[in-house]
């Protein structure tokens, strides 16, 4: 009996043993997951920090920049990306992208109402990227002040108040291109086919012919063909246009522009920046305006 006491005993033991290991070891997997848990997020709060840092390094090299001249050029400093630069476990890497290369789809509407001038080009460049052209009437719904559709397949509120859930057209410029998936029509493959052609800045922008892709430029050069487009890239690459008459001077014959519509220097970038620091790793991206005393302000920033 007593025999039998000492093996229930011993199995008893034996199984206090076995939970207290197991809690001991759940605690410290716990505590080992709690303390990566706080490395990670210090990391990350370190990493955020450094993305303004980048932003801030973008804007003295823009600033840097203003005072070398007021061309703006892909073969100048800015635009260049940096390097990932080694920092405390970790590195910093960004570029700037000129916005005045792009197309600015605040253009198409100009004091609330449609300029019909630049909603001409933006469907042209709609015709070019091989994208349906009752895109620039939605765009344009969207952004001009009344609540009449447009001809060609617009929508207004009508329409909006109509999906689940229901909105509002904005009946304002657009903030970021990133609202264009609010837009009738504008659906994710839409949106990344225009990603490297357009852009949304608060005022009307000229576009800036140093900087300007082909399918740009042929956008609002009227009579002008993506192949003569890209003859005047290629130009561009081996002297620049220090003015926007060496930049008319090369168009074809049957080629026009109004001058407004061009420029060869820029104000408004976007600043990029990826920062990695242990496992953590933030990126952010930055809308700059560099005004005439150089210092470039920043409109916006989000983080990614």
């Amino acid at each position: 009996m007593r025999a039998a006491q000492r093996g229930v005993a011993i199995v008893l033991a034996m199984g206090v043993v076995a939970l207290a290991a197991l809690a001991a070891s759940a605690m410290m997997v716990s505590q080992s997951t709690w303390s990566r848990q706080v490395e990670l997020t210090g990391d990350h709060v370190q990493a955020l920090a450094l993305v303004g840092a980048g932003v801030d390094w973008a804007r003295a090299v823009l600033s840097d920049d203003r005072r070398l001249g007021a061309v703006d050029t892909l073969g100048e400093p800015w635009a260049l990306s940096l390097p990932p630069l080694p920092i405390e476990n970790g590195e910093l890497a960004g570029h700037i992208t000129d916005q005045q290369g792009l197309f600015n789809l605040n253009n198409v509407v100009i004091g609330g109402k449609v300029n019909l001038l630049q909603l001409a080009h933006f469907r042209r460049l709609l015709e070019i990227l091989d994208l349906p052209l009752s895109l620039g009437d939605t765009l344009a719904d969207w952004i001009d002040a009344d609540d009449v559709p447009q001809p060609n397949d617009g929508a207004e509120d009508s329409y909006y108040l109509s999906l689940q859930p229901p909105y509002r057209a904005a009946n304002q410029p657009l903030t970021d291109v990133a609202e264009l998936a609010l837009v009738r029509g504008f659906d994710p493959a839409v949106r990344a086919r225009l990603a490297p052609f357009v852009t949304a800045l608060p005022l009307f922008t000229a576009v800036n012919v140093n900087t300007a892709p082909p399918e740009v430029l042929a956008a609002i050069v009227d009579g002008l063909d993506l192949d003569g487009a890209r003859a005047l890239v290629a130009q561009r690459e081996r002297v620049y246009y220090r003015a926007v008459s060496d930049f008319t001077s090369q168009l074809p014959g049957d080629a026009s522009v109004d001058t407004g519509d061009i420029a060869v220097g820029s104000d408004y970038f976007m600043a990029n920046v990826r920062v990695t620091i242990g496992g953590a790793q933030a990126r952010g991206v930055a809308l700059l305006e560099r005004g005439a005393q150089g210092w470039p302000a920043i409109l916006w920033r989000k983080v990614l």
